[in-house]
């Protein structure tokens, strides 16, 4: 029991020091859109590793420990830094431990050992994460993205559209089958880049603990893409406090707790980052019907917002994306779809293809919006194309009723 204890507090203070390690090993580009270049971190926590990183003297009595093969640049051995240090004064005594390395060898360490904790190391670019070529020239290229509620059709197609941008992948959903299988299937076109990771948005402590899950994979985070919700059909006249209260907690609370947990991240790391809200066409233009989901979707949507405006200090871009219908992308269904069709259809007297085709024709293209759609509205804003927070891209076909006034 008591090693179990020093391991979990050596993995907590781990995901805390690794984003600041991340963010100051980050190569400056002098874009001012996309103004650092980051690195994917690895750790390592055997005791081999732990007692490799005690001390160079040390470790040159000793073996490397795998993957590390030793290079023409040795490791930086960070033993005076109190590892219990706030914050900034942890950041000021990493950065000038990287600073010295850097003046002595002109360049930044690949491998940082930290005293009780283990090793930090900047994983080496191979053509295993990228099975399908293209991995140095895509735009998102080392890029960690955590997407909430990923396991459904917009999601999916979120998710699919950063892998082939190059992220990196924590797709994020209850525990269970459905969440298990969903990665599988998503790492066989992103192999290695995609990891699984259960998070209950309504539980703070899941969120926290999700959130350093990916930390001590990846290093680090710079895309969170907030889009866990559920739906919920009633009249106001007949709608249960409880219904509504469910809704409340993962559509706002979730959203909320996942903006904080993103926003302590993104101050720390310091590199800034880019968050993208899964709206809905409802928060302009809300149904009959739908007053819960119209109700607590326009509550996350305004914390965007707000997002926006308290972040963007910190160079953390935070937009929105608002989608009308999307009923299922590949073989997966849109679980909010799974649950209000069946009412949609009963209403208007249609089969599930004609609830579809009323949807395709009530916009001003004629078009079937599909998780794609919502993807490349996401990879807008991941890629910085312009320097834009706290805007919203319908993605709906045309809805003159949707259009903001």
């Amino acid at each position: 029991m008591k090693n179990n204890a020093l391991e979990n507090r050596s993995l907590k203070q781990l995901a805390r020091i690794a984003p600041i390690v991340r963010g100051l090993l980050a190569n400056s580009t002098g874009n001012e859109d996309i103004p650092y270049e980051p690195v994917i971190l690895r750790s390592l926590t055997s005791k081999e590793a732990v007692d490799f990183a005690v001390s160079a003297e040390k470790a040159k009595a000793q073996r490397y420990p795998s993957p590390l093969t030793k290079g023409k640049r040795p490791p930086l051995f960070s033993g005076d830094v109190d590892i219990d240090s706030e914050a900034e004064a942890l950041r000021k005594q990493l950065s000038d431990a990287i600073s010295d390395y850097s003046q002595q060898y002109n360049c930044k360490p690949e491998i940082v050992c930290l005293r009780e904790l283990g090793i930090l190391y900047v994983e080496r670019e191979d053509d295993n994460l990228f099975p399908q070529g293209g991995g140095p020239d895509l735009p998102l290229k080392n890029k960690v993205a955590l997407v909430t509620g990923a396991a459904g059709a917009i999601g999916y197609g979120v998710c699919r559209g950063l892998l082939e941008n190059g992220c990196h992948l924590a797709a994020t959903d209850l525990a269970g089958k459905k969440l298990d299988d969903f990665a599988a299937d998503l790492k066989e076109t992103g192999g290695e880049r995609v990891i699984g990771v259960p998070i209950d948005v309504t539980d703070k402590g899941a969120v926290a603990r999700g959130f350093e899950s990916v930390i001590q994979t990846w290093g680090g985070i710079d895309i969170v893409v907030v889009n866990a919700g559920i739906p919920l059909v009633s009249y106001l006249k007949d709608i249960e406090l409880d219904a509504f209260r469910k809704l409340e907690k993962v559509n706002v609370e979730g959203a909320l707790l996942t903006l904080a947990e993103a926003a302590r991240h993104f101050i720390l790391q310091a590199t800034g980052g880019d968050v993208i809200v899964i709206s809905s066409k409802n928060v302009p233009s809300p149904g009959a019907g739908f007053g819960a989901y119209s109700a607590t979707k326009a509550a996350c949507h305004q914390l965007g917002r707000i997002a926006s405006i308290e972040l963007a200090q910190y160079g953390v871009r935070v937009n929105m994306v608002a989608p009308d219908a999307v009923f299922s992308e590949g073989k997966y269904k849109s679980g909010l779809w799974k649950e209000i069709g069946p009412s949609r259809m009963k209403a208007r007297g249609l089969t599930e293809k004609e609830l579809q085709e009323y949807y395709r024709n009530r916009n001003l293209l004629k078009a079937k919006v599909t998780g794609r759609h919502v993807s490349n509205a996401v990879l807008f804003f991941a890629t910085r194309q312009t320097p834009t927070t706290g805007a919203t891209i319908p993605v709906d076909g045309g809805l003159p009723d949707a259009t903001p006034r």
